[in-house]
């Protein structure tokens, strides 16, 4: 027997259930037909939230949702699939914030690797980050400079010593992800470092480090002599 939406008793709907419990007693069917709102004319909202963790067989795996494979699935479209998209960023910038940088020590690459590899897990692309510090290397800020394939006319020293002076930098460091898992720095990569550190004395700004984060591996240019 199959029941609709509409004869579930307002007190068990997943609204009043969550004012009632908080959203931490919900199920994800429940949480995910909060964020859907709505069904369509044939499926309620939570026949619609069980086909879609149904599809990707675990909520964790909601995390490799694309907008075209959600709107392909029944009752979804378009509207819902940004929605749920959008949650899930909002929901992955929330995480990465509680786990600040901050907290981890700047003098060892290991505290900076296992914040980073969570960044960027998952990521198809390069993406090329900066760790700003002060004298003490204490962390002042971080900043995502780009994404997509490391090369010179993407990386602008410019655009990082501006950023340097205006957050009253002393130091930085620059981190990048091989998606590959191949944490050998290429040759653009070697490039590019020991530019950013020649502009960087020039300008009495110190890069502390490079790191590329590949998985759970990482390869350091100050541990590997590449900064002198």
């Amino acid at each position: 027997m199959i029941i609709k939406f509409k004869d579930i008793p307002i007190t068990d709907r997943p609204r009043e259930r969550l004012k009632k419990y908080g959203c931490e007693n919900l199920s994800n069917e429940e949480l995910l037909a909060i964020i859907l709102k709505v069904g369509t004319k044939d499926l309620s909202v939570l026949d619609v939230s069980r086909s879609i963790l149904a599809n990707y067989g675990d909520v964790k795996n909601l995390n490799y949702a694309t907008l075209n494979k959600l709107k392909s699935l029944k009752g979804v479209g378009e509207v819902k699939a940004t929605v749920i998209l959008a949650s899930i960023e909002l929901g992955r910038r929330i995480y990465q914030t509680s786990t600040s940088l901050k907290k981890y020590n700047i003098n060892n690459p290991r505290d900076i690797v296992s914040y980073y590899k969570e960044v960027f897990k998952d990521k198809k692309q390069e993406e090329f980050h900066i760790i700003y510090l002060d004298v003490k290397n204490n962390i002042i800020t971080t900043k995502k400079m780009f994404i997509g394939t490391l090369n010179k006319s993407l990386v602008h020293p410019r655009e990082i010593f501006k950023d340097a002076y205006l957050n009253s930098a002393a130091k930085i460091v620059c981190v990048h992800n091989h998606p590959s898992g191949d944490v050998t720095p290429s040759k653009e990569d070697i490039y590019i470092t020991r530019n950013i550190s020649e502009i960087g004395r020039i300008h009495d700004i110190i890069l502390v480090d490079h790191l590329i984060i590949g998985g759970n591996i990482y390869f350091s240019f100050c541990e590997n002599h590449y900064l002198k």
